[in-house]
């Protein structure tokens, strides 16, 4: 995988800090002032984040100060503020840092904000604390029998008992009066808040409570110690004074627990090394990973972090890609290979050519994509946004209804107040606002450590509903390169000779399916030699002279033409025809020695993937140019539900909108082909591997271009929507129930609440909620058993050919030229170092590439290599060939 500056690039936007917002309602408020701003496109504000982006109608830079300025008055004049963040590399940062050091910086910056107000928050919770606690005590200490001084006993010290209530009050209502400067400008602006509804409730529990020590003063002047005992009664400081000290509690554990929401992006940011090994020249010199430019050569050794993206330019290594792209298996990287930042070496060393910094790497780009999905808005979420803009005006009405009620049928102002500030404290739009961007926060990074990158939060949600998966052939299906699957070889002729003879004509051939022959033979280690007189037939194959003997090799159109007898290849190959495998005829003179079949083979997951996809009840249907023989051969491979072959790509799109008449259409793919289709997709989902406009076009992307992130997609989607389902339930049924038991509605049945218990519940809604969201972090991609055995096996494996003898006599003249050779002799080496069976694989390749090697047969248990040769070989050659491939050796 590749990073491409098209997915990794920016869009005209500007991100902005909002502050003042406490709540759903403050949300709504803000992009409402924000979209009527003249010359903004689109808006979308972030609660979780305290954030807004904002897409520009006019780009150009005058356009875009003059709105800038315009969204910052507009804010202001809401209740709130806006300020625009500075872009990567700005001030202090070079203009070659950007990318992951630019958002760490910026990262670092928020977390050092973020602390600053934790900070703060603790110290209001802890002074809170320390005077509500003795306030609480004093006001409910008789009604427990607590011990409490003399001073605040008898009528005669009502005064006292009254007063030294109001004076605890004051540290609370004086640290936390946040609530009241912002509640009451909110209110003034006509766009009451969370706050709003906070500071009304204290503060009628407040001015009553003083209102009581006038009215104590008074009964106690006139001499009415009974008036003056009523009033005591109507103290409601420690009301106050819990609601403000519940409320604060509540915040901080809500602040809390929405900074783990943003763990994704931080330990993605985490990756990155903070310096790089430079070599310059002869020496190498460690440097700040900012002044690494394009070009470099760095070094890279084992347990270091790969800097940046690039190629490797010598040294080999295996490579731990499971940050970025979820495979658990590293990768085994040699020269020209490419490298991506933030990865690990587990083992081995090389050097890696620098091709690219800042805002173009991969792990930049993921980052870059992670947070702008997390900015976006899910349609689900607009239902919220629609309670939230008449929710805390409703409430507030409620109020006021439930104390006129109450007066009406009770007379009693005490009794009234109670319920009418319940009703106000333990109404929650917080809950509400933070229903949706927790969940898509936590679940997009959740994402994109497992390899999985959603471009919206609108993706996401889509996803969750697809009936029908669309897939792609070649490069999603398949592997997208032809490579040799089998050989069949007439009697007498050796399997690995006839690879040298096709790949020696094939070796000055650039059409696919030589280049695979060829990379199969040097894969194996054999000696190729090239062909003389080499000529491309056109739509038949190729010919040339190899040790003397005119050879041809295609397909059997070629052969007939030039009077070949086929005999039961022609069979043979027909059957291999029918499996979606292209065989390529090898005649030596005037007789066939054998077939050579290559193919597009499928991925060893596709067949998997597909299983899975059907076990979610998702139907499956593949699209592709090839003809139908091979589109039938690869739909009983991988098991596919509905196979349209020959389409080009506007077919393709027309096929997609088809199906998206009978439900919601992903559709998988990666090439250019690909893109019309994508973007006509409810949701298109591109393969990481593939190319540049497919990814552009696509809505999700799949970093591992591994089929079974399709349903682990679906998944996560699911798992994503069910918890805003669960969460916007819990906030509406929490209202629901709430708001009508704050209000007294049932209180005949003698289920009423206090003001302190309905902030109590209050808080914890919205803890609940971001709790709920957390969740997330622990989810993983769950298939089925059936799945799981399918992904078990490997077809067409990789590593393997399947090698068949054909009863086949050749032309006379013929036979000697390829038929199989005796052993000269066999050599036995003991061989020290070899752990598992890659190590087995690299000592059999070091020794097949020795001139004369026949076979080799590796036993990793007993230490030692056994060689066939068809000439005499020196065991000094055997020995250092083993020793270069990294083990020990002698003869045995």
């Amino acid at each position: 995988m590749s990073a491409r500056a098209c997915w990794l690039g920016v869009n005209m936007k500007q991100a902005f800090d909002i502050t003042g917002m406490t709540c759903a309602a403050c949300k709504t408020r803000v992009e409402k002032a924000t979209a009527s701003v003249d010359g903004v496109a689109e808006v979308a504000v972030n609660l979780l984040k305290n954030s807004m982006e904002v897409t520009y109608a006019d780009e150009s830079p005058d356009a875009v100060a003059r709105v800038n300025a315009a969204i910052s008055a507009a804010v202001d004049k809401a209740g709130y503020g806006a300020e625009p963040r500075a872009a990567a590399g700005e001030g202090a940062q070079s203009a070659t840092q950007g990318g992951v050091s630019a958002a760490k910086a910026a990262r670092e910056a928020a977390n050092k904000k973020a602390a600053e107000a934790e900070m703060v928050m603790r110290r209001r919770l802890i002074v809170s604390f320390v005077f509500t606690i003795p306030l609480f005590y004093l006001s409910m200490g008789h009604m427990f029998s607590w011990p409490l001084p003399a001073c605040f006993l008898g009528h005669e010290n009502m005064i006292t008992f009254a007063f030294t209530q109001f004076l605890l009050l004051i540290p609370v209502i004086a640290v936390n009066f946040k609530y009241f400067s912002g509640g009451f400008k909110s209110l003034a602006h006509g766009a009451p808040n969370m706050d709003s509804l906070i500071a009304l409730g204290a503060t009628a529990s407040t001015v009553y409570g003083i209102a009581a020590i006038y009215r104590i003063g008074i009964g106690m002047g006139a001499g009415d110690i009974d008036a003056a005992h009523m009033a005591v009664m109507d103290l409601y400081f420690e009301s106050a004074g819990m609601i403000l000290t519940l409320i604060t509690l509540g915040k901080y554990f809500e602040a809390r627990a929405k900074g783990k929401t943003t763990d994704a992006i931080s330990s993605l940011l985490d990756l990155s090394p903070k310096v790089a090994t430079r070599r310059e020249g002869e020496t190498e010199v460690e440097v700040p990973l900012e002044q690494v430019q394009v070009g470099d050569v760095l070094v890279v050794r084992a347990g270091q972090a790969v800097p940046l993206d690039g190629t490797v330019v010598e040294g080999s290594a295996a490579v731990d890609e499971s940050a970025l792209t979820g495979e658990s298996v590293p990768v085994e990287k040699r020269p020209g290979d490419g490298v991506i930042g933030a990865t690990i070496s587990k083992t081995g060393w090389f050097t890696m050519r620098v091709d690219r910094v800042g805002d173009d790497t991969a792990l930049a780009g993921i980052i870059r994509m992670v947070d702008e999905a997390t900015s976006t808005k899910a349609p689900i979420e607009e239902l919220a946004d629609k309670i939230s803009g008449i929710f805390v005006p409703a409430v507030i009405g409620i109020a006021i209804v439930t104390f006129v009620v109450w007066m009406l049928a009770s007379g009693d102002v005490s009794i009234s107040l109670t319920h009418a500030v319940s009703v106000l404290v333990i109404s929650c739009p917080c809950a509400l606002g933070l229903a949706t961007p927790c969940a898509i926060m936590v679940g997009t990074g959740r994402g994109a450590r497992a390899g999985i990158l959603a471009k919206t939060a609108e993706a996401l949600q889509t996803a969750h509903d697809v009936k029908t998966v669309v897939l792609d052939k070649t490069g999603t299906i398949t592997k997208g390169e032809p490579e040799v699957t089998d050989m069949l070889c007439a009697s007498g002729v050796e399997a690995n000779e006839l690879l040298r003879v096709a790949a020696a004509l094939e070796k000055k051939s650039e059409h696919p399916l030589g280049r695979a022959i060829v990379s199969r033979a040097e894969g194996m280690g054999l000696r190729v030699a090239e062909a003389s007189e080499f000529r491309q037939i056109p739509g038949g194959g190729v010919a040339g002279v190899y040790d003397g003997t005119v050879c041809i090799m295609g397909n059997a159109q070629l052969m007939h033409q030039h009077g070949v007898y086929l005999g039961e290849f022609e069979h043979e190959a027909e059957r291999l025809a029918d499996e979606g495998k292209t065989p390529l005829f090898l005649a030596v003179g005037a007789g066939v020695v054998g077939v050579i079949a290559v193919a597009d083979t499928v991925k060893p997951t596709s067949a998997a993937a597909v299983s899975e996809l059907h076990d979610m009840g998702v139907r499956t249907v593949m699209l592709t140019g090839d003809n139908e023989r091979t589109a039938r051969a690869i739909q009983r491979v991988c098991g596919v539900d509905e196979v349209v072959a020959g389409v080009l790509p506007e077919g393709k799109e027309r096929e997609v909108a088809r199906l998206s008449g009978e439900g919601a259409v992903a559709m998988v793919g990666d090439g250019i082909n690909d893109a019309p289709a994508l973007a006509r997709a409810n949701v298109g989902i591109a393969i990481g591997a593939g190319t540049d406009i497919a990814i552009e076009s696509a809505d999700m992307v799949l970093m591992k271009s591994d089929l079974l992130d399709v349903p682990a997609a679906i998944q996560l989607s699911r798992a994503t929507m069910r918890t805003i389902k669960q969460n916007l339930f819990w906030a509406l049924i929490y209202n629901a129930i709430c708001i009508p038991v704050a209000a007294g509605a049932f209180s005949w049945a003698g289920l009423t609440l206090n003001p302190m218990i309905a902030a109590a519940a209050m808080s914890l809604s919205s803890v609940c909620v971001v709790s709920n969201a957390l969740r997330l972090r622990t989810w993983k991609p769950r298939f089925s058993e059936h799945a799981q055995e399918e992904a078990s096996r490997r077809f067409l494996p990789e590593d393997e050919i399947v090698v068949r003898e054909i009863a086949y006599k050749l032309p006379e003249g013929i036979q000697n030229t390829l038929e199989r050779k005796e052993p000269f002799m066999e050599k036995t080496l003991h061989v020290e170092g070899m752990m598992c069976q890659h190590c087995v694989a690299h000592v059999k390749k070091a020794l097949e590439g020795v001139a004369g090697v026949a076979s080799v047969d590796v036993d990793l248990d007993g230490k030692k290599a056994t060689v066939q040769l068809a000439e005499d070989v020196a065991d000094a050659q055997l020995i250092d060939a083993v020793v270069d491939a990294g083990y020990e050796a002698n003869m045995a």
